[in-house]
């Protein structure tokens, strides 16, 4: 069966009016009055106007949000909060495909990469719900003197700001709200600037669940709104997923009182091809692995480390796999890649493609920016292929953020090892072989949050992610990233 390409209508909820922040159960314009504009990076035109929330905005959301944490979402019993989730991932199946339509105008999203992603998200939400019922502590039996009985609480952390990146405006989002709800904790949403449709979306949507006011609160912004949700005394708990230079502000900002911190941040992750790789899975398997989402992955496998044995055919056959692959507007059923997010993202991945030529890289692949027809006004890039690239070179050492694969040779175990393992950063890694004995000594040896093997990027919401080094610390997914929203308290009794 054929689709037709025919691009979807343009989601009535966008238009210039301006939008409004999300405060305690209410739609507020921001005290400033202050907007700023929303760009299809498919078309370059403008699509809505966002609030510009300032430190004033934030806290009045978060008042908002404590008041609800000691307020009504406190009685909350946990059978409560788990239908409570329940029912948004049934509203999330409802209007899925109008929130993914969004994210698409928002950021670029092909349409056919968001219907691949809607049963993980929603299926988050439903894992997430599972969790509410099952929080408890634990008896101790002690060894001090006397006689004393000991337990202890998992209690809600509290107040969470998320702070969520424009590459996953529907993934990320969701990600932090169905283990902060089934915590039973309340929620200050700040999406990206770059990416902010689809949550305001989602907050309306989220309006049928009937929470207290306060539970939940979404603000736009910039640096201000997030620097001042990071700074805010009243804040318990930050979870950010983005660069790792805002991720090193957020951390300075949070010392004012202590707060937690949950830090999803880049990388710069090897994929590692040795001689006995299965070609058919390993090929697409290694490009999609950087390509995808248009190169704007956090985990993207961008050092592509190839056997000296079979580099030179491995290189060309990713090169001509990436070479086949559509550019186009997200909303074209038939894209495989859209566009950037912005204008300025563009020009970051042009300039690294220079780069790459200038320090003596072989572009086995030339990208550039196309800018003719149907996409002269968007910001679209043609992935690139490098060959012969070195470990000190920039394409090698820093988080491109784009449709570019840096290919290295290495010789053997030991010495992939080494160099796979010398990035400041380590979010994610790839195996493609087929002796189980050299998979599992891979899996020990590198220094990443998530090895996978014989495939890349696959998630799941009971698996935990998250990164060593600069790509942050604390996880999300899993019983461990629902232990992020929880606090332990230790109680003890005197009993003689």
């Amino acid at each position: 069966m054929t689709i037709s390409p025919r691009p979807p209508s343009i989601p009535a909820y966008l238009g210039l009016e301006p939008k409004k922040l999300f405060i305690g159960g209410e739609w507020v314009a921001p005290l400033s009055a202050k907007t700023f504009p929303s760009v299809n990076p498919s078309t370059g035109a403008i699509i809505a106007n966002l609030a510009d929330a300032g430190a004033d905005d934030v806290d009045r959301a978060v008042r908002a949000a404590r008041q609800a944490l000691e307020g009504p979402w406190a009685a909350f019993k946990p059978h409560q909060r788990q239908n409570v989730l329940l029912r948004l991932a049934e509203l999330l199946e409802e209007h899925y495909a109008e929130l993914s339509l969004l994210a698409t105008h928002d950021m670029g999203t092909p349409v056919s990469r968001s219907a691949r992603q809607k049963h993980r998200i929603v299926e988050t939400l439903r894992y997430n719900a599972g969790w509410a019922t099952k929080i408890y502590g634990d008896t101790i039996e002690n060894s001090a003197p006397g006689e004393f009985f000991s337990y202890t609480l998992k209690e809600p952390i509290g107040v969470v700001g998320a702070i969520t990146p424009w590459n996953g405006p529907l993934v990320s989002p969701l990600e932090k709200i169905g283990p902060a709800l089934a915590a039973g904790c309340t929620i200050i949403l700040k999406p990206s600037e770059h990416a902010s449709i689809p949550a305001l979306r989602l907050a309306e949507i989220m309006e049928a669940l009937d929470l207290p006011p306060g539970v939940f609160n979404v603000i736009t912004g910039a640096g201000e709104a997030g620097g001042a949700l990071a700074a805010h005394l009243d804040v318990d708990k930050i979870s950010f997923t983005g660069s790792h230079v805002t991720g090193q502000k957020i951390v300075e900002a949070s010392a004012g009182n202590m707060k937690q911190l949950a830090m999803e941040l880049g990388g710069k992750s090897p994929d590692i091809v040795f001689a006995d790789a299965d070609f058919e899975r390993a090929v697409p398997g290694a490009a999609m692995g950087v390509l995808g989402n248009t190169g704007q992955m956090c985990m993207a496998g961008s050092r592509l480390f190839v056997h000296d044995s079979i580099y030179d055919d491995f290189v060309a056959a990713v090169a001509e796999f990436a070479s086949g692959l559509k550019v186009g507007s997200g909303l074209d059923l038939s894209t495989d890649l859209g566009p950037v997010v912005s204008e300025r993202q563009l020009d970051r991945v042009l300039g690294y493609v220079r780069s790459g030529q200038a320090e003596g890289a072989n572009m086995v692949l030339e990208g550039g920016r196309l800018d003719s027809g149907e996409l002269a006004h968007g910001f679209f890039i043609s992935p690139t292929v490098f060959s012969e690239v070195a470990d000190e070179m920039t394409i090698a050492r820093e988080e491109i953020f784009g449709p570019v694969i840096s290919a290295l040779r290495f010789h053997d175990t030991d010495e992939v090892i080494r160099r796979a393992n010398a990035s400041e950063f380590g979010l994610g890694a790839g195996v493609w072989t087929t002796n189980v004995s050299t998979a599992h000594q891979m899996a020990r040896a590198l220094r990443s949050g998530s090895v996978w093997v014989n495939c890349y990027a696959v998630g799941d919401a009971s698996v935990p992610f998250g990164g060593y080094k600069l790509s942050g610390y604390g996880k999300e997914k899993g019983i461990e990233g629902l232990n992020e929203y929880l606090t332990t308290k230790t109680v003890w009794i005197r009993t003689d």
